[in-house]
């Protein structure tokens, strides 16, 4: 099951924090469809956010066809991301974690490493267009 988490300091909405998360997790593979998410008062109490914030998540995963509620069960996954198959991402896995430790070991801290990952991410997305 998915753990959410939310950071504060994102400037990102809470609800968006959550539907990104969940789906994230179906692209990795790590939510597939018939997998149940975390009750809106589970969520509430591990986040500590208010119900409707939760409700209007789910309802979003819900218009987007990602999620189905079940009323008095609970909410689950009805439809997927994932475009390649998970197994696919091992290699590249193990490639970004190199440039991580390699990151790192330059001398980036988190944020410095995610500045530049975002922007050459960014600049690589605009050469593909052109």
């Amino acid at each position: 099951m998915i753990e959410f988490h939310l950071d504060p300091r994102s400037g990102v909405a809470p609800y968006l924090q959550l539907v990104h998360q969940v789906r994230q997790a179906l692209r990795l593979g790590i939510l597939r469809p018939g997998d149940q998410l975390p009750t809106v008062k589970e969520v509430v109490a591990s986040v500590a956010i208010n119900p409707n914030t939760v409700l209007k998540a789910y309802r979003e995963l819900e218009h987007d066809g990602l999620v189905a509620a079940r009323p008095g069960v609970g909410t689950f996954v009805s439809g997927t991301l994932a475009a390649v198959p998970v197994a696919s991402h091992g290699p590249l896995r193990r490639d970004l974690e190199r440039w991580l430790a390699k990151a790192r070991r330059a001398g980036l801290d988190e944020e410095s490493i995610e500045a530049l990952f975002r922007s050459t991410f960014r600049s690589a997305a605009h050469e593909d267009i052109a």
